[in-house]
């Protein structure tokens, strides 16, 4: 896991119930292991909704609010409180299915195209932006929103997401019952909520005054989930296993402070272990951490997550070629895992120096990261940082210009992209990428 750092429980409208959190709070958290067990336990809801998972990107926040919602195109954003929160992984299907139910029905926010060639934190810091506008009655918000006050904008985009949240419900469990999912996630889910309504009317906010009760969403959710007929019908025992490693490995790197309050010490569970082993080397325990590391190896030899932790470690104790054995074991058990490319990628440009081969294989791996990971800027970082030892400044500032348009730093991105185009090959694919990315500056407000 790597996290970049840069309990209300409203399920509402979950799309945009972000606006409400300072921005400052968020970051982006990318973890291959987490991201893998979601699709798989989402792949049955996409096939029955005819979707291509490879469209949908998962994205998770670190953040203690639970809520979830969708941006830029086809992206669901999770914040960890809401996973760990969830009591088991058809708590975590629902909460998809309910934000795969606003793609489907066109609830999108306002400005998608623009933000489909940005970060996934730029797409955060967009949406929390316009939800600061909102909450205070800014009319910038309120001239994308609608014409009129800032007041009577905020009151009929809310009470739109109104028929949005109950539609979205029913999508999720139409979804489930098709996919032959147990649904009752959705009902759990929505009944850990109710006791936000025992809140005074004074104390709710406008957003939370007009959108349904909880109560009522509940109420539509048991009745659908009584007439499944799939009720008890249990979810596949991987998946409840795969639930638990998830939370143990948000919590030790999250809240590694609150690991030993919640795995007993005679827990010899693999989650425990997993948890504590995090946790160590969040607290900067390195030998409690190797050791945790080694012990979760000896019981998995070949799990590439518990790998890639190994290798994480040695990395952030400044041990970076003893990192990257345990980067290229796990790539060669997952050879499609994207993210541990990037760090294998960042061993390599850290350890290479200006030796030419180290720098070649570290680009090699890093341009086999981008396929599936375009949008990180860090990789464009690493890619800008190895052409420049190499002396390739052309190359260089491409991948500069690259970071900055994802970063929506349009200026720096377009002095950048217009200097590589001055140094690359006329009609090659960087001179081709440089003039799209010169296009693409040309036509936004900054």
């Amino acid at each position: 896991m790597r996290i970049y750092y840069t309990a209300t429980l409203f399920f509402m409208a979950m799309f945009l119930a972000a606006f409400f959190t300072p921005a400052q709070a968020q970051s982006v958290i990318r973890d291959e292991e987490i991201e893998v067990f979601m699709e798989e336990w989402f792949a049955p809801i996409f096939e029955v909704s005819g979707r291509d998972a490879s469209q949908v990107d998962i994205i998770l926040i670190q953040d203690n609010d639970v809520n979830a919602f969708v941006a830029g195109g086809s992206n669901i954003f999770f914040y960890t409180g809401l996973l760990q929160k969830t009591d088991g992984p058809g708590e975590v299907i629902a909460v998809m299915a309910h934000e795969l139910g606003h793609i489907e029905g066109g609830h999108l926010i306002r400005g998608r195209e623009a933000m489909e060639n940005a970060s996934y934190e730029s797409i955060i810091g967009a949406i929390l932006g316009l939800g600061a506008a909102l909450a205070t009655g800014e009319g910038g918000a309120a001239a994308t929103l609608a014409t009129g006050s800032s007041s009577m904008a905020q009151r009929r985009f809310l009470s739109e997401a109104r028929k949005y949240e109950s539609g979205a419900d029913q999508a999720a469990v139409r979804s489930m019952i098709r996919a032959d999912i147990n649904p009752k996630g959705m009902e759990t889910f929505l009944q850990k909520l109710e006791d936000q309504e025992l809140m005074p009317s004074s104390q709710q906010s406008e957003y939370v005054r007009t959108h349904p009760l909880t109560g009522d969403r509940v109420r539509a959710v048991e009745a659908r989930v009584d007439e499944s007929g799939l009720e008890n019908k249990p979810l596949p025992a991987k998946w409840i296993d795969q639930h638990k490693r998830m939370k143990a490995k948000l919590l030790g790197f999250i809240q590694p402070e609150q690991v030993e309050w919640t795995y007993d010490v005679r827990d010899t569970s693999l989650e425990a272990a997993y948890a504590r082993a995090i946790a160590a080397y969040r607290q900067n325990k390195v030998d409690a951490a190797l050791k945790g590391a080694d012990d979760l190896l000896a019981r998995e030899p070949d799990n590439p997550y518990f790998l890639e932790l190994k290798g994480q470690m040695l990395v952030d104790f400044g041990r970076l070629n003893e990192a990257k054995p345990y980067y290229e074991r796990a790539l060669k058990i997952k050879p499609d895992a994207a993210l541990f490319r990037i760090a294998l990628g960042h061993a390599q440009v850290e350890t290479a120096g200006t030796n030419k081969e180290a720098l070649d294989q570290a680009i090699q791996n890093l341009k086999r990261a981008a396929i599936e990971e375009n949008r990180s800027p860090r990789l464009h970082r690493l890619m800008a940082t190895a052409y420049g030892r190499q002396g390739r400044e052309p190359e260089a500032k491409l991948h500069l210009a690259e970071e900055a348009v994802l970063k929506r730093e349009f200026p720096y991105a377009k002095v950048q992209a217009e200097a590589a185009l001055s140094g690359l090959k006329e009609g090659s694919p960087d001179w081709i990428r440089a003039k799209d990315l010169l296009n693409y500056i040309s036509q936004q407000k900054g």
